[in-house]
């Protein structure tokens, strides 16, 4: 078996890679890891879903897991991750498990945990739990019997309560906002629209109606061709795009054009600073950010700190520095003062408060951010570590950096969720970025080649 976790949880085909069997021993080990500090009383587990038709299998299996383990289940149903951290919290659980797969297409599903606290679990912790899995170990502990098997309960309030938390962060109301909000027909179906409409603004909402199997099919984050359409058409300030478990945004400017995450973390950044709660003057990004996002906080007097790519990485900057926002250029941006992971709706809701309290459109405010071209390459690979790593890939990365010096720069890394490498390249020029990156990207193939 090779690593189980990647940047965010355990992903793959939902029963071919991502089986029942191996949900219910992620369930037993991650109940006796992150509960074994207490024995007093019975662990709790908070566990919900994204839409996918498959998260409904998967979830029995963990809450079979997590009860055979002597774990009490609260289950939550249909929430977006970032309400299952909040739920998790909020219940003072040991811990929180989220059947999701983001993005990814609806096939594909994944496993997210949570600590007590609703925090990301750090490698250790994560490396604990999949050797648990791989030495088989989650049947060696004795199994409890009678009583001492967990129970499972339904909360119907999750939904209300995570939107009133929402709501009640903001700064500022947004009467006089029309937004169109693209729910992916995933997690936030529900919960966004009605988190925007409670907070204020007209809320027009497409791809709402999930059904299990049109989870991120042509629309939401990575598909926002339908919400450019809908914006101009409505005449709305903005469009509003969420991924499938709603922990990222995506943003639209009434024109049409994208804002994305280091445009939104640059207004976020500047609204906390001049709010007096931009902590240090400090915002937290990851190496994939536009090198234009370090031009632009650095003009207006905020200092920028780079991470490894992975929200995870900037939660735990953010956490051992108490600083106050971070986030990535996809979109998942993190607010410690409101959530304890990237939270799109949250988000969402930030961004219109700044329109609102300013009376400056969308396009104005992202404006802070001038980016430089910036062309970016998934390559197939059969092997993502060789393909990254190889000799002759490394030497061309290097004549590259050489080239372009102090103009742009060249990030290369492997997928932390897919069979993918990423090839990232900025220039002066798009027509340099695209260059460099497709001479990169073709070495990688070579390298490994993509299995069929």
């Amino acid at each position: 078996m090779g690593r189980l976790f990647g940047t965010d949880g355990v992903r793959g085909r939902a029963n071919a890679d991502l089986t029942p069997e191996l949900a219910l021993a992620l369930a037993v080990a991650a109940a006796h890891t992150l509960a074994e500090t207490d024995r007093s009383h019975p662990p709790l587990a908070v566990v919900g879903r994204d839409t996918r038709a498959s998260g409904e299998m998967l979830e029995a299996a963990v809450v079979a897991g997590l009860t055979s383990a002597g774990a009490n289940v609260v289950r939550v149903g249909v929430l977006p991750t970032p309400a299952v951290a909040f739920l998790t919290a909020e219940a003072k659980a040991d811990l929180g498990v989220v059947l999701s797969a983001s993005h990814n297409p609806m096939p594909d599903n994944g496993i997210k945990l949570f600590a007590a606290g609703g925090h990301k679990l750090p490698d250790e912790i994560e490396m604990r739990i999949e050797a648990a899995v791989e030495a088989n170990a989650t049947t060696a502990w004795d199994r409890p019997i009678g009583a001492g098997v967990g129970r499972v309960h339904d909360l119907l309030d999750g939904a209300d309560h995570y939107v009133q938390h929402l709501v009640g962060t903001l700064p500022h109301r947004l009467e006089g906002l029309k937004v169109v909000v693209d729910c992916a027909n995933g997690a936030a179906s529900e919960v966004a629209p009605v988190a925007y409409r409670e907070a204020g603004a007209e809320v027009i909402a497409i791809h709402a109606e999930p059904d299990g199997l049109n989870i991120n099919d042509d629309c939401g984050s990575n598909h926002i061709e339908a919400l450019r359409e809908a914006v101009v058409e409505h005449g709305a300030h903005l469009g509003i795009a969420h991924d499938g478990d709603a922990d990222r945004i995506v943003a639209v400017s009434a024109d049409g054009d994208e804002v994305d995450g280091d445009q939104v973390m640059a207004i976020l950044a500047l609204a906390m600073r001049d709010a007096g709660t931009l902590t240090q003057d400090t915002l937290v990004a990851t190496v994939m950010s536009n090198l234009g996002l370090r031009l632009a906080m650095s003009a207006q007097g905020i200092r920028l700190i780079e991470t490894k790519v992975g929200d995870r990485y900037v939660l735990e900057e953010l956490r051992a520095s108490g600083l106050a926002l971070g986030g990535e250029q996809s979109g998942h941006i993190v607010m410690p003062a409101h959530a304890t992971t990237g939270d799109g709706v949250l988000t969402g809701l930030h961004l219109m408060a700044r329109m609102a309290a300013t009376g400056r459109s969308l396009a104005e405010l992202a404006s802070v951010v001038t980016k430089l071209p910036q062309v970016l390459i998934n390559v197939p690979v059969g092997d993502r570590t060789v393909g990254a790593a190889a000799p002759a890939v490394r030497a061309e990365v290097e004549r590259a950096e050489a080239e372009l010096g102090e103009t742009g720069r060249v990030l290369l890394r492997p997928s932390g969720t897919e069979p993918l490498v990423r090839v990232m390249v900025e220039a002066a020029t798009e027509a340099t970025a695209r260059e460099v990156a497709e001479r990169i990207a073709a070495l990688v193939r070579t390298a490994s080649p993509a299995t069929s």
